[in-house]
């Protein structure tokens, strides 16, 4: 009986070991199928936002640009928000009690300021808290008030949504198929106001579904490593034979016992390199993005154009 518990326990382990490193990808070709026009009607100056399917090399149909929570997860409370949400010109303007207290377990209250391009979804403790209000344009920007009980895993699912479903890419600047920038930055604060954690190197960020590439020999990819920058960011105005990389997310990537020691560091992007110059969805709250002593970074992983869906995971004590 103990042998057989024994060998058990290692066929455990290493379905356990396999599912951190056999990650290989599988590769889409082409643009997806529509079947969702946009999740939500920001009227003629937005882009639509919306979902398609494609099937992958292995035969599995891939979702794009995510499978996510928007219909049926709490929005985040907005910060600035263009469309038909609310749009304060200052932190001043934010009354943090008005701000509904969602539960993540405990009783310690926090707060997270968040600035996504162009859609997130929050998790503190494995609880799915709230999502992004607008999963496309125009950008904006929230805020998440929750309890919960030290120490935080703080998970997000971070979309750079695309136009060109399947090709990652948008049209902008003269180039139909044109790659997008992501970036994620947030500030995390106790009830007293004081800085418990901001986006930085120390976070993890693994990317899950990038494209489009060119020539799929660009993409270093080997068990965790997935790294896209010696590929083509340049737009084009034909897009024929480009293709996509997917990896499946693992079911409990968003559990604080998830292991994600072999994911790469976050890679860290200035202001001026996401281009939010002139969105007053970020530069309204630079006193919480850029504050004194505490200024967050732009994080994502090594590739800000061509990796479009990305999971971002830290730790606080």
């Amino acid at each position: 009986m103990y042998l057989i518990v024994r060998i058990l326990s290692l066929i455990v382990l290493c379905s356990s070991i396999s599912g951190l490193y056999a990650q290989e990808a599988a590769y889409t070709t082409g643009s997806a199928k529509q079947t969702i026009p946009s999740l939500i009607d920001c009227g003629p100056e937005s882009r639509a936002s919306a979902v398609g399917e494609i099937k992958s090399n292995d035969g599995t149909l891939r979702t794009v640009p995510a499978i996510t929570h928007f219909d049926s997860a709490p929005k985040a409370s907005d910060l600035f928000n263009e469309c038909g949400g609310r749009q304060l010109e200052s932190s001043s303007q934010l009354v943090l009690q008005d701000i509904p207290l969602l539960d993540a377990g405990g009783e310690e209250e926090f707060v997270m300021y968040v600035f996504a391009d162009n859609y997130y979804e929050l998790h503190v403790n494995g609880r799915l808290l709230a999502v992004d209000p607008v999963p496309y344009t125009p950008l904006n920007s929230s805020v998440v008030r929750f309890k919960a009980t030290r120490p935080l895993t703080i998970a997000v699912m971070a979309v750079d949504w695309e136009e060109h479903l399947g090709l990652g890419s948008e049209s902008h600047g003269g180039l139909t198929y044109n790659p997008g920038r992501g970036g994620f930055i947030a500030h995390l604060q106790d009830a007293s106001g004081e800085t418990v954690a901001v986006t930085n190197r120390r976070w993890r960020a693994q990317t899950f579904y990038t494209s489009p590439l060119k020539n799929r020999n660009c993409l270093v990819a080997s068990r965790q490593i997935r790294r896209s920058t010696p590929c083509d960011t340049r737009g084009e105005n034909y897009a024929a034979g480009f293709s996509g990389a997917h990896w499946a997310l693992p079911t409990d990537w968003m559990s604080p016992s998830f292991d994600d020691r072999v994911w790469p560091s976050a890679s860290a992007y200035s202001n001026t390199r996401v281009d939010v110059g002139n969105v007053k969805a970020f530069t309204n709250f630079r006193d919480i993005f850029d504050a004194d002593g505490a200024d967050a970074d732009f994080i994502w992983t090594s590739n800000l154009v061509l990796d479009n869906l990305v999971i971002l995971r830290t730790t606080v004590q």
